[in-house]
């Protein structure tokens, strides 16, 4: 019996130092999901006009960091800071390692291209600083991702892109 209870507690002794190695930052990434990277200024001068403009130089990536899970993106809400939202409300599968750039403007959703457009010329990533969350069909928060024009990525989840 005492062998049995000094065992035990070495087990459990070991996973309590394994939780606690484990970054504080994990804990904000419960989904496979992840913010991979944003085009938040795209180039040239702004131009939010359906024709001739420049919103679907705008993009962010989202990609499915599983290893083994398929992830169907209907459902999925992406807003930012200000409220600005986009769901996405047809059928968009991510094979593991896959990724979607959703991009401003208008165009033709594409698995095979790995594009979504938000079908609106208004531009949605402000160009200065912007946090940006998605959300899973069930409302709870997959990832969330902010940035700075000056380049900084404090939750270090993803690139930025910028060019002014």
């Amino acid at each position: 019996m005492r062998i049995r209870l000094v065992a035990t507690t070495a087990v459990a002794a070991g996973a309590l130092t394994a939780l606690s190695a484990v970054p504080a930052q994990a804990a904000e990434y419960n989904s496979a999901l992840k913010i991979r990277g944003i085009q938040y200024d795209a180039p040239g001068r702004d131009s939010n006009r359906c024709s001739g403009g420049n919103t679907a130089e705008e993009y962010l990536t989202i990609k499915n960091y599983s290893r083994s899970t398929t992830v169907n993106l209907k459902g999925y809400v992406v807003k930012d800071a200000a409220g600005n939202e986009f769901t996405f409300t047809a059928s968009h599968t991510l094979q593991p390692g896959d990724y979607v750039k959703l991009r401003g403007g208008n165009g033709s959703d594409s698995d095979t291209k790995n594009v979504v457009y938000r079908d609106n010329c208004n531009f949605m990533w402000n160009n200065d600083k912007d946090t940006i969350y998605v959300y899973k069909p069930s409302g709870s928060r997959a990832d969330v991702h902010s940035y700075t024009a000056n380049g900084s990525d404090s939750d270090h989840n993803g690139y930025i892109t910028y060019h002014g």
